[in-house]
């Protein structure tokens, strides 16, 4: 390893591991800003503590919530504001955080004052307009800065009127998710509706979980129609967080492609994270998956096969996917998932052009990919400060010589362990 590249070696035998996975970074930043805005103090246990999860504390703490982070316990006490905010002029920035940036600007607007959201370059690059949108038919007075809605946003904060609320949630779940999760603090009620698709339905629903968590019920009316009563509050609580499946799912392909065992516990058949299903495409492939209540195992068992899927709810883990698709039987097809475009990269690119660089054939399409089988030639991997980039490339390493990973730094974002964890495979 150098400070710019990691070499990740083939392992020597098949892995037989149980292995730690930190707090689910989806479902820590909403306890984050539903404990904020509750009435009374919270503490969350299990919480991560990633790039993505600072950034979201640090601005809560400007905005006048008392946010105290214990790291060494993973563990993070919050005393909540009663839903509104004690300063009235803040600028936040929140790096390339997509969970941060969207559902603090929805908080923004539940203040009195004025206060702009920011973020790095690729954040710049990435929708929200549609979310500005959603905010203002809420009597939100809310900008983006820049043409091509996206931001920085300056929103002129007075609290927010309610009512019917027409959105577009086809290139991030997170616009509808920042809507709900201020809408019990608006002064009328709010009904909300999805036109046309509304993709990683899954998010969708631990937002409305999380809510439920903290005392706030969501009532939905098929798939894409939600309402929420006014006068409704979150309320402080101890919470406990779940270990990250899009963290898990790294070493679940980990045992699929190398003929081993790895089990993750605190994961279950009762877990709210979506991605958990991964076990299911990896059983699909050849895989054996064990579930129970209190932890998932996989076993690998001889060669995987090439499935043709639709991954639009579980988008996090078609890069995984894709990289175990240089090593099955057939091709394998990931359909569905064009909103992997914009996010902490374009991730379809970014997956056909590094497999391309390793010899791999892989045909891209707009909303996903084919990839043929072939062995990987060694190659750095470009990571595109994209966490899930360095992640799932780096599992073709377990197999293949020669893969070197590019700034594995970035995998801060969201598992700064990483590459720890995956050394423990070798034990």
């Amino acid at each position: 390893m150098t400070g710019d590249e990691r070499l990740v070696a083939p392992l020597l035998a098949p892995p037989d591991a149980v292995v730690r996975v930190p707090g689910s970074k989806s479902i820590t930043n909403r306890a984050l800003l539903l404990a904020a805005l509750a009435d009374g103090e919270s503490v969350l246990s299990g919480a991560l503590f990633s790039d993505d999860t600072r950034y979201m504390a640090a601005a809560l703490n400007e905005l006048g919530a008392k946010v105290v982070p214990r790291a060494d316990e993973c563990v993070i006490e919050v005393t909540g504001r009663g839903g509104s905010w004690p300063v009235a002029s803040a600028s936040l920035y929140v790096g390339n955080a997509g969970t941060a940036m969207r559902f603090l600007l929805a908080a923004l607007c539940l203040g009195d004052g004025r206060y702009r959201i920011d973020g790095s370059a690729r954040m710049r690059e990435r929708p929200i307009g549609e979310l500005v949108d959603a905010l203002n038919q809420m009597g939100a007075d809310a900008r983006c800065e820049l043409d091509g809605g996206t931001p920085p946003v300056v929103v002129v904060a007075g609290g927010l009127r309610g009512g019917r609320v027409a959105m577009d949630a086809s290139r991030s779940s997170q616009f509808l998710s920042a809507v709900l999760q201020v809408a019990p603090y608006a002064a009328a009620d709010v009904e909300v509706v999805v036109n046309g698709t509304l993709i990683a339905q899954p998010y969708v629903a631990m937002t409305v979980r999380v809510m439920r968590d903290f005392d706030v019920e969501v009532v939905r009316d098929g798939e894409r129609a939600f309402r929420i009563a006014a006068g409704q509050r979150y309320r402080g609580r101890a919470y406990a967080i779940e270990p990250d499946a899009s963290g898990a799912h790294y070493f679940w392909a980990a045992a699929a492609l190398t003929g081993g065992r790895v089990r993750v516990e605190g994961l279950g058949v009762d877990s709210i994270q979506g991605d958990v299903d991964f076990v299911d495409l990896l059983q699909r492939m050849g895989a054996e998956v064990e579930r129970t209540a209190t932890y998932i195992e996989v076993r690998g068992r001889g060669p995987l096969n090439g499935i043709d899927v639709d991954m639009n709810a579980i988008s996090d883990t078609a890069p995984t996917m894709a990289v175990l698709g240089a090593f099955a039987t057939s091709p394998v097809t990931i359909r569905n998932v064009e909103h992997l475009r914009w996010q902490e990269s374009d991730r379809l690119k970014a997956v056909a052009t590094e497999l391309t660089r390793l010899g791999v054939t892989v045909e891209e399409r707009a909303d996903g990919i084919t990839v043929h089988p072939a062995p990987p030639r060694p190659a750095a991997v470009e990571t595109y400060d994209d966490h899930r980039i360095a992640m799932s490339f780096a599992l073709l390493g377990l197999r293949a010589e020669g893969i070197r990973i590019r700034d594995p730094g970035c995998v801060a974002k969201t598992f700064p362990e990483y590459f720890d964890r995956l050394e423990e495979l070798r034990r």
